[in-house]
């Protein structure tokens, strides 16, 4: 149920902020720099906050911006074995993972009372990392789930099965979870929709390809290979008819851009009603087993998918059921099972899906575990916040954020396409963010959370269950204000449409992206256009549906409706030109949302970095303008290289564009590029003035 609630976020900034090395998301590195709350003389990077030694001065910026400004970096650097990415990302991840590692292993060895939170942070840790415990006892904490499930022998205690199954990690083909009622910000919903899939994306299981048909062949044999640990016979016959499954799944599964659709998706009902509309299927031994038995009312995200779906459950062989359970529980729970259980897994999801050489150190996956948001990272937040972000931090944000939020007005206010009357409803809207920075106001109380030394299964159900509880106890109370999705410790930010909040962890608040001694411009073209891109989600194609107080209603006129889709539409057009992986492309209506942020927030951050030089010139530094600095600061910003097999599984599941485009797809499309850089006619990225988009 926790997963949907996060999801409801609509639009993180950075599609990769962590992993253990074999999930489908990875991040990206460059080297660590000082703690900023050191006092320094200069920029923590150069002299002013930009590598000048990572450009390619062979390159024009006309022909390729990313490598202009990147360029010797791509060309020298190698992604690190135990990871499927590299960049700037992961540089400020590792930093803030090395100094929460500390914090762990300092309250581990204080040996807390019984029941605080230096007891529960030490000795989780601690479990997660006695390997010889967990080689002792193999797939044996599964053996509950998976006697349960070898003796399901109706439909209805099958029904009761997907019901449970997030409270215990496995995979349901009606998925449930979570979130905002859309028409009420207040209140809590919960949406059911399909779910069920094993690879990534319905592309893995529907694609023809040569690269696909031997990705589902590698997938048969993971199966079987994991089938192998229960003791279950006949394992390739079994992989099979789970795959066959699976790829029916597939085949009702919307496309990637329909799912992202808040109209599309908002389909209340009442429980009564979806009993009887779908009365082939235990809906009350489904609610019942996900601790949900009094609710009335749910969202239906994929309507059309259920009675399929249903189907398919009832048709089915319960025995491929039964071994299709078994699988997904046995994957899902590798990492707390034993090694070799653990690195059979790594094989295919790290290596095959993502392209990992080997699999991250297993202190950094125990570190991501325990400071997860849920996991410990609440008791973790309160003291990195104490320990590693000054105050002053958050004031210059505070003065950063407001000076985005004025150059977002005036944008707004100068927009020839936009009727006056839209116009106010989007400076309310606009005037309405509330801009959370640094660390929550308030904490989550994680007394009820029991922690073993010696038993991670148990330690890592009793986190899990605290939080799906804690989620299904929210129904009828309520929505929470002030509850944060990310931790402080987190290299991330998001914008949550149903609060209509913009918010920024102290972790991401790091060179390159944030530095107290770099030059202005620095700062604006990095955090100021990640300010910007959050702000731009209250504005996107999704977005754009909700209001100031975070309500679905449709606040434009019609011909301003009008406008504005032409314009994102010529943009979803340029990135749909943008060739990722050969043979592979963005697809432009399904990044939609994330492009608009990034070209808006780009837009603004520029416009608010000549707001604050109250009419002066910046002098150049280096022989770059401001304007310039500005540009090579968002190219910088992006740095990243990342495996083909990465790329590919983003490409077709991560609504954000690969970093390249994030780049050259965006200041492409400003005059101020082409003004500053000299771009010609010539130029591989230029675009006539009327084939450039602004939107805001």
């Amino acid at each position: 149920m926790r997963a949907t609630l996060i999801l409801a976020l609509s639009a993180s900034l950075i599609s990769t902020a962590c992993s253990d090395g074999g999930s489908s998301k990875t991040p990206a590195t460059a080297t660590p720099t000082p703690d900023t709350a050191t006092e320094s003389v200069k920029a923590s990077i150069g002299d002013w906050g930009v590598d000048l030694s990572a450009r390619d001065l062979s390159v024009k910026p006309g022909d390729d911006f990313f490598r202009f400004v990147n360029g010797t970096w791509l060309s020298t650097t190698e992604i690190p074995t135990d990871r499927t990415s590299t960049g700037v990302s992961l540089a400020i991840h590792e930093r803030a993972q090395e100094r929460v590692r500390a914090i762990i292993e300092e309250l581990g060895a204080r040996s807390g009372e019984p029941g605080s939170n230096e007891q529960k942070v030490g000795d989780y840790y601690a479990s997660w990392m006695a390997t010889d415990r967990l080689d002792e006892l193999g797939i044996s904490p599964l053996q509950p789930d998976l006697d349960r499930i070898a003796h399901i022998d109706n439909n209805a205690a099958l029904a009761g099965e997907f019901g449970q199954l997030h409270y215990i990690s496995g995979v349901s083909p009606i998925m449930q979870g979570l979130g905002f009622d859309p028409k009420n910000p207040d209140s809590y919903n919960i949406n059911i929709g399909l779910g069920g899939l094993g690879l990534p994306e319905r592309d893995y299981y529907l694609d023809e390809t040569e690269r696909f048909v031997k990705i589902r062949e590698q997938y048969l044999a993971h199966i079987a290979r994991m089938l192998t640990f229960a003791g279950i016979e006949k394992t390739a016959e079994k992989a099979a008819d789970i795959l066959a499954l699976e790829t029916r799944i597939a085949g009702y599964q919307w496309q990637r851009a329909d799912r992202r659709d808040r109209d599309k998706t908002y389909n209340p009902m009442t429980v009564a009603d979806l009993k009887t509309s779908h009365a082939d299927f235990d809906w009350q031994a489904y609610l019942d087993a996900g601790n949900m038995s009094t609710l009335t009312e749910v969202n239906v995200n994929h309507p059309d998918t259920l009675a399929p779906l249903i189907e398919l459950i009832n048709t089915e062989d319960l025995n491929t059921w039964k071994v299709y359970l078994s699988y997904h529980l046995i994957s899902n729970n590798a990492s707390v099972l034993s090694q070799e259980i653990d690195r059979a897994n790594f094989d295919f999801w790290g290596k095959v899906i993502n392209g990992s050489e080997q699999q991250l150190d297993r202190w950094k996956r125990g570190v991501s575990r325990v400071a997860s948001k849920t996991g410990l990272g609440e008791a973790l937040g309160q003291i990195y916040v104490e320990r590693h972000f000054p105050e002053s931090s958050k004031a210059k944000m505070t003065v950063l954020v407001e000076n985005l939020r004025k150059a977002y007005g005036e944008r707004i206010e100068a927009l020839d396409w936009m009727s006056d009357e839209t116009k106010q409803e989007a400076l309310a809207k606009l005037a309405a963010f509330n801009a959370k920075i640094g660390y929550p106001d308030k904490w989550m109380d994680l007394a009820d959370i029991s922690i073993n030394k010696d038993d991670l299964f148990d330690n890592t159900r009793n986190v899990r269950k605290f939080f799906e509880d804690y989620d299904a106890n929210r129904l009828g109370n309520k929505t929470d204000r002030e509850e944060w999705f990310m931790m402080p410790q987190t290299v991330n930010a998001y914008y949550l449409p149903s609060f209509n909040e913009i918010v920024f962890p102290a972790a991401i608040l790091e060179p390159p992206y944030f530095d107290a001694n770099a030059d202005d411009a620095v700062n604006y073209g990095a955090i100021g256009s990640i300010i910007g891109h959050e702000m731009g989600h209250g504005f996107d194609d999704q977005g754009s549906k909700s209001d100031a107080n975070g309500v679905k209603r449709d606040w434009w006129t019609e011909d301003d409706r009008a406008a504005f889709q032409a314009r994102i539409g010529r943009l979803g057009e340029q990135f749909d030109q943008y060739e990722a992986v050969p043979g592979y492309y963005v697809d432009g209506a399904f990044t939609m949302g994330e492009n608009i942020g990034d070209l808006g927030g780009v837009e603004v951050a520029l416009r608010a970095y000549e707001i604050s030089l109250e009419g002066g010139v910046a002098p150049a530094l280096d022989g770059y303008s401001g304007v310039q600095r500005f540009f090579l600061s968002y190219g910088q910003s992006w740095r990243t290289m990342r495996r083909e097999e990465a790329e590919l599984n983003l490409l077709k599941s991560d609504q954000h564009s690969p970093a390249e485009f994030r780049v050259n797809g965006i200041v492409r499309n400003m005059d101020s590029w082409y003004e500053v850089f000299g771009v010609e006619t010539d130029d591989a990225l230029y675009l006539t003035p009327q084939e450039r988009v602004s939107i805001w």
